[in-house]
């Protein structure tokens, strides 16, 4: 049976707007492992550590992303 299966077109209209719930979804996560440390013994206060970084790495990567977004779409 053969299907014709056309792509979705790209919709990128809402991209800076995801992009930013994310940003602020990925900061909130941060603040709650940070508030969970003073619970937490050692070895996992340095798994917390260790993941905020990283969470702060892919803070760094989206917002360059929301500004390319923002730039592709005023032009």
């Amino acid at each position: 049976m053969e299907y014709n299966r056309k792509p979705k077109p790209d919709d990128r209209s809402d991209n800076v707007e995801k992009l930013q719930e994310m940003v602020h979804n990925t900061i909130e996560n941060m603040e709650k492992a940070e508030a969970t440390m003073e619970f937490s013994d050692s070895h996992d206060q340095e798994h917390i550590k260790a993941k905020n970084e990283r969470r702060r790495e892919a803070i760094d990567g989206m917002r360059e992303e929301i500004k390319d977004e923002a730039a592709n779409q005023q032009n």
